[in-house]
């Protein structure tokens, strides 16, 4: 009855949907005190675990355009456990919206022994868009909404990775994160044809509003065009001290530079590493880690031209996981439509045990946050990628290896010294010839010291390999590295720009 009367209220039925309508709501809510979403579930449901909430499935035969054979299709997802606060959903069509109510009929309860007849219109956890992605004969997962503001979508031929969120509040620098919902989500119905899917979303939490527009567009790389009217709320909720726009959130426990001893799998990660390309024409990598401690970095720059979380690296051997298939896994590149201004791209890591927790966040901190009342307007292109990625036009990085072959060093050299091997490939090198002068040009902060560099062609893959040896000064503060290769005075990489984390 609650989500009817909220239905009712925003008058959906008797107005077109758009942005502008989705923006006058989260204006509305803005000016209002926050409400939370009332998490309670029927007993019976609440009691459920883990396996037997993953028992009760959408019955695909029901899905939504199926039955008129539409290019697009969607499903829903159940409540339970994780997931309690439910989420209204409404479909569009020339006709108006209508609110797409919950019904038993729809899922299949599995083994579980519940009424939920009883029940009456949950509402539902999120829900997943289907498409021709891979085949003709079958309509695949192309993108779902579930958990907060998260949502995360699949190019040909990809395995879900990371995830994409609507906004991040105070992931760092306040009193705790705010995770930001979509409390409602407006399906505009596909017609025949048609190849890309459009979905509109209102956002709350505590300090902020948001009205988003979501055109979806399937292909080797999917395309998200997104869309958003950001308000911050007034009143006793306190100041946001960071606004993060476009978050991306993954994971990272291993890799080549921070190999695990106890793994089969050479590296386990969603992502390898943060590209970013500044408004002032800079290039730069930030390899990923899993670190001891929380781990915070950013790049400041006006008018970025694009940053995403990479997964560079697509060898399965890289992986050796026939489950997980990480080679598989979609990088995510961020690419603003419009000037954004000054402000920072913000890579926050954290430390985990497994690869079952995101210990990864990265997103754009404008320089300053719009006053109550007043939209932040921001529009970008999400592009989830495979095998075809977002390069810098002149070379890039493809491992980073810590770690020293044989030699003879003393104990204390080998206590306070770094050393690093960085392949670089690109068509800037590619026509070079081997003994072209090409020099790594390297830098440290104030705790390193830089005692050796250099640089030659591979013979086994004609790649670029840089060798570098750093000596940590003060081992319990970190090293922040940057290296670009140069070739007749002139920059031919992209920026490779480490942390070195303390001991």
């Amino acid at each position: 009855m609650a989500l009817c009367a909220a239905l009712m209220a925003s008058g959906v039925h008797a107005q077109t949907v758009d942005l502008d309508h989705i923006t006058q709501l989260a204006k509305q809510r803005a000016a209002q005190p926050y409400s939370a979403a009332n998490g309670r579930l029927p007993p019976a449901l609440a009691a459920l675990n883990y396996d037997q909430v993953r028992d009760i499935r959408w019955r695909p035969e029901r899905a939504l355009w199926r039955a008129e054979q539409l290019p697009f299709e969607a499903m829903f997802f159940h409540l339970g456990l994780y997931q309690r606060e439910p989420v209204l959903i409404n479909e569009v069509s020339p006709q108006g919206a209508r609110h797409i109510p919950y019904r038993t009929a729809d899922f299949d309860y599995g083994k579980n022994k519940v009424q939920p007849q009883a029940w009456g219109d949950l509402g539902f956890a999120g829900f997943r868009l289907h498409h021709h992605l891979n085949s003709p004969a079958y309509k695949d997962e192309l993108v779902v909404f579930q958990g907060a503001s998260y949502f995360r979508a699949l190019g040909a031929g990809q395995q879900y990775g990371l995830s994409a969120r609507g906004l991040a509040i105070d992931t760092v620098g306040g009193k705790g994160e705010e995770f930001p919902r979509f409390t409602e989500f407006w399906l505009v119905r596909p017609q025949p044809g048609d190849t890309q899917a459009t979905v509109y979303a209102l956002m709350d939490s505590p300090r902020a509003t948001g009205a988003y527009r979501f055109d979806i567009r399937p292909g080797a790389q999917t395309v998200t065009t997104v869309r958003a009217r950001i308000f911050v709320r007034g009143g006793s909720a306190g100041p946001i001290k960071t606004l993060g726009i476009a978050p991306l959130t993954s994971m990272f426990l291993s890799g080549e530079n921070q190999p695990r001893k106890d793994d089969f799998r050479p590296e386990v990660h969603d992502s390898d590493g943060l590209m970013v390309a500044t408004g002032e024409g800079e290039w730069l990598w930030r390899p990923l880690q899993n670190p001891r401690q929380v781990l915070v970095t950013s790049f400041a720059t006006t008018n970025p031209k694009g940053f995403g979380l990479m997964q560079r690296d697509r060898q399965w051997s890289s992986y050796e996981d026939v489950e997980a298939r990480y080679e598989r896994r979609p990088s995510a590149w961020v690419r603003p439509l419009h000037p954004w201004g000054p402000g920072r791209v913000e890579l926050v890591q954290l430390p985990t045990p497994d690869e079952t927790h995101d210990n990864v966040v990265a997103y754009w901190v404008p320089q300053q946050l719009p006053t109550p009342g007043t939209p932040l307007e921001v529009s970008y292109e999400l592009a989830w990628q495979g095998d075809e990625q977002q390069r810098p036009p002149g070379a890039w990085a493809t491992q980073s290896r810590k770690g020293v072959g044989y030699t003879q060093q003393s104990a204390e050299a080998l206590r306070t010294q770094v050393q690093y091997v960085v392949d670089f490939t690109g068509p800037a090198l590619h026509d070079l010839k081997a003994d072209a002068p090409v020099k790594a040009v390297v830098t440290s902060d104030a705790n390193g010291r830089v005692l050796e560099s250099g640089v030659y062609r591979n013979p086994a893959t004609g790649q670029w390999r840089m060798t570098l040896r750093v000596e940590r000064l003060r081992k319990d503060q970190p090293i922040e590295l940057r290296a670009f290769l140069q070739h007749l005075q002139h920059a031919v990489s992209e920026t490779w720009t480490h942390v070195i984390l303390p001991e």
